[in-house]
């Protein structure tokens, strides 16, 4: 049943050409934005529900669209067997929508120990209130002997030449809602420690192969993006035509450019994920600087990458949702320093990824005609603000998810 109402604020960020708004409102039916108001409109009479929260901020709803929280984070967290897996699902889930992230981008690549394909996580996140967009993709652990897996062939692992069977690329190509990490580029040390994945780094495919993989991704007409990492490895990438670099750890000065100039997306992982030091807000400061569509995600669930200055961690305890605003924040507040617009910083949560997941025109902003997925807040989201307890309100589609000040009202 939706709940049509107005809800105003102090300030809504809305991530768009309407920038910021001061004591406006957001005129919402159907679970759409129908009007952003002026403070000059907030206060006329209208025939709805009209919920004051003229002490808080509203922007959208923060997006993750680099997530590996429904395949691999279960058994990471949980003494789950195949049987529970989807139970601890629910769990995560829960916690995301607790920090303010109403969708995501999953990662699908092939559990060793779960044999589930893309079909059972379609089914189970249309009983969630989340948007999810998955990429199926097939991934290259760095051990002493790397081991292969593929979404496709789900808990069975695959010998490198499966990876380049054309037949196994169009099925992945087919299946996948995004460029999201479709391959592995590089080895991954995923989230092991160094010792266990002494390879983690090493380039999978040749230029030749990687080129063939491209072109098939092309002719079915979609996107790929990859997990890369370093000179050698960002050179190829650029050379095959991939669209989405996923982490670009290492980029350098002149690779920016290039990237630039080609029109690239750049979805940065500062908590870490590939064996080099990730993103840092000086990084990702230059690729903002470079006009370079850029996305802040979590690769979650990850141990932090050890002894850089912008990470507060201080263990190798696996970080997940929670961590969003905390990673993102050294970058965006260097951001905000530096004279950017607070909506052009919070597009990094927000409207970027939405651009990534190709869900651009449905949400990442605030806009009429998007779907109604927004945070209340006391403060701007990575800018003024890192804890989840100071986001007070979740809606997604106009429904109130997550309610930590609002009388239970819907």
């Amino acid at each position: 049943m939706t709940h049509d109402f107005i809800i105003k604020a102090r300030k809504i960020v809305t991530v768009s050409s309407l920038g910021t708004i001061d004591n406006g409102g957001l005129l919402i039916l159907n679970g759409k934005i129908k009007e952003i108001l002026s403070a000059e409109l907030v206060d006329q009479q209208y025939d709805l529900e009209i919920i004051d929260m003229m002490d808080y901020i509203i922007t959208p709803g923060l997006i993750d669209c680099h997530t590996h929280l429904l395949e691999f984070a279960p058994s990471s967290l949980y003494p789950i067997t195949q049987e529970t897996h989807f139970l601890a699902a629910h769990a995560i889930i829960l916690e995301a929508l607790s920090n303010g992230i109403t969708a995501i981008g999953e990662q699908l690549c092939g559990h060793p120990q779960c044999d589930f394909n893309i079909e059972h996580y379609r089914k189970l996140t249309k009983t969630l209130p989340i948007d999810c967009s998955f990429a199926t993709t097939s991934i290259t652990i760095g051990f002493d002997q790397p081991v292969h897996f593929s979404a496709i062939t789900s808990s069975t692992a695959i010998t490198k030449e499966q990876l380049l069977d054309p037949l196994l690329i169009n099925q992945l190509a087919i299946e996948s809602d995004y460029p999201g990490e479709n391959l592995f580029l590089n080895a991954t040390p995923a989230n092991f420690t160094a010792e266990t994945v002494p390879r983690a780094g090493e380039i999978v495919y040749t230029q030749e192969e990687l080129n063939n993989i491209v072109n098939l991704y092309h002719k079915n007409n979609k996107k790929i993006g990859i997990h890369v990492a370093g000179k050698e490895g960002i050179d190829m990438a650029l050379e095959a035509g991939i669209d989405v670099l996923h982490h670009a750890h290492g980029i350098t000065k002149e690779q920016i450019k290039k990237v630039s100039l080609l029109n690239k997306v750049i979805v940065a992982t500062p908590l870490g994920g590939t064996h080099l030091i990730p993103n840092s807000p000086t990084d990702i400061a230059q690729l903002v600087e470079a006009n370079i569509i850029t996305a802040i995600a979590t690769d979650a669930y990850l141990p932090p990458y050890p002894n850089v200055d912008w990470l507060p961690y201080q263990d190798t305890q696996l970080r997940g949702p929670e961590s969003l605003l905390t990673i993102a924040h050294p970058s965006m507040k260097l951001l905000h320093d530096n004279g950017y617009n607070e909506n052009d910083i919070l597009a990094l949560l927000t409207l970027n990824p939405a651009k990534v997941l190709g869900k651009e025109q449905h949400f990442g902003s605030l806009e009429p005609g998007k779907d109604a997925n927004f945070l209340v807040t006391s403060g701007l989201p990575g800018i003024e603000i890192t804890d989840a307890s100071h986001i007070y309100a979740v809606y997604l589609k106009g429904k109130l998810i997550i309610n930590r000040l609002l009388p239970s009202s819907n």
